[in-house]
């Protein structure tokens, strides 16, 4: 059965009826009086409303879509919710331990958060019972669509469409049915920058009692972290901030560097803090101002270290070496081999000593150091410190002594 939205008439009160002059005493009268001029005058309403409503009202009045008209949802089926959940498996992973942190802060509010799929989906709903308004119950549904198109202006589907935090407050919706509404929505992108899904925080009735829009960022933020973390195991990844205490926070900045030394990504935060140092696909030499060798060396010491970018900003630098299925170690070292190595077998003995030769391989000068030459670098020099013990040196690099024996096979085919 279609669910549809029950009309909402609506009757003047005396609070809300417009003044005689251009001024106005109340929220209710000042979006009153800018849906009059949208509406009835055609006049842009700009500075009674965010600019955000007045370009999603134009959209809609676009597509010829009526303030008046009632909106219906269409049947939430078994088949319809898997394949919304199914497709955004890896969103809702990112997302679970946010939301059910989110759900346990909103427990005492008349809130609600819903996560949407980029093209307004309902992914994630915390639960309603009835009784719990005329709207909720019906809308904040698992499978509903809540995309600009469908609903019109509403948080959801204006952040969706835009890429922007957004709030729309009762009579700001464009279609009076919403008008007991008052939502806050945050976009969450990937490493793509494109919008993977949004998080919007709803009331029925009751305006919000708290910065809304600062926590839908908040936590959306986070979400939008673990997702492009996660989306980003073989990766180096990078954390940086002016203060160390900003470090595995959400204010923190990230960024991912590939097999070749290239940075694939940088998050909002760290968009902000190099101001478009990052712009194209640059080395992280030219981004950050240091070398792989010195990054990879910071990422398996597993320490922080205070560093100037070349912006002029003094950064505090954390770099965490790639990970594939939650294991650091043998990825970290082989994860930028352009080449697939063949498999082989270990020596039995645990304490094999090496006998080939080591040190680094000659590189012509002004050549460009790749991941790959680094972690050659530090297999080589952490064998020297060892006296060529492979054990040894396996147990200080936290990686299998396979990759330490792939080393000197390779070396042994270049001598040969």
């Amino acid at each position: 059965m279609t669910a549809r939205v029950p009309a909402v008439r609506q009757r003047p009160s005396p609070e809300s009826r417009l003044p005689a002059g251009p001024f106005f005493a109340t929220a209710e009268q000042r979006v009153a009086l800018a849906r009059e001029r949208f509406f009835e005058e055609g006049v842009r309403p700009s500075g009674l409303v965010p600019e955000l409503v007045i370009q999603s009202w134009t959209r809609c009045v676009g597509a010829r879509r009526r303030p008046n008209e009632h909106v219906t949802f269409s049947p939430i089926t078994k088949s319809r919710v898997a394949g919304a959940l199914a497709r955004n498996r890896q969103l809702l992973d990112a997302a679970k331990d946010d939301l059910s942190q989110l759900d346990a802060a909103l427990a005492g509010t008349a809130c609600k958060a819903l996560l949407t799929s980029n093209d307004g989906v309902i992914v994630h709903a915390t639960p309603t019972a009835l009784g719990e308004g005329r709207l909720m119950p019906i809308m904040a549904r698992v499978g509903n669509d809540l995309a600009e198109s469908n609903v019109g202006t509403g948080a959801p589907g204006v952040s969706a469409r835009t890429g922007e935090v957004c709030v729309v407050s009762g009579a700001e919706h464009f279609f009076s049915g919403f008008n007991v509404m008052y939502c806050a929505a945050a976009p969450i992108r990937n490493t793509h920058g494109e919008i993977a899904g949004v998080l919007d925080l709803s009331s029925e009735e009751e305006q919000f009692r708290f910065d809304a829009a600062a926590m839908v960022r908040l936590y959306a933020t986070t979400i939008e972290n673990r997702l492009l973390r996660a989306q980003s195991r073989e990766h180096l990844l990078l954390r940086f901030q002016s203060s160390p205490g900003l470090l595995h926070t959400p204010l923190e900045g990230l960024a991912a560097i590939d097999g070749n030394g290239r940075v694939c990504w940088v998050n909002g935060a760290g968009t902000r803090l190099l101001a478009g140092a990052h712009a194209g696909s640059p080395t992280v030499e030219q981004t950050f101002g240091i070398d792989l060798e010195s990054l990879l060396s910071l990422a398996h010491g597993a320490r922080v270290q205070s560093h100037r970018v070349p912006g002029g900003l003094g950064m505090w630098l954390e770099a965490q070496p790639p990970e594939k299925d939650g294991h650091h170690g043998a990825t970290a070292l082989a994860f930028a081999s352009p080449v697939a190595t063949p498999a082989f077998s270990e020596p039995d003995s645990a304490t094999a000593t090496a006998t080939a030769p080591v040190g680094g391989d000659a590189r012509s000068e002004g050549e460009a150091l790749t991941l790959v030459d680094s972690h050659r670098r530090m297999i080589d020099s952490t064998l020297l410190e060892c006296g060529g013990n492979v054990s040894r040196a396996a147990r200080q690099l936290g990686v299998s002594r396979g990759l330490i024996y792939r080393r000197l096979r390779e070396r042994r085919s270049k001598d040969a």
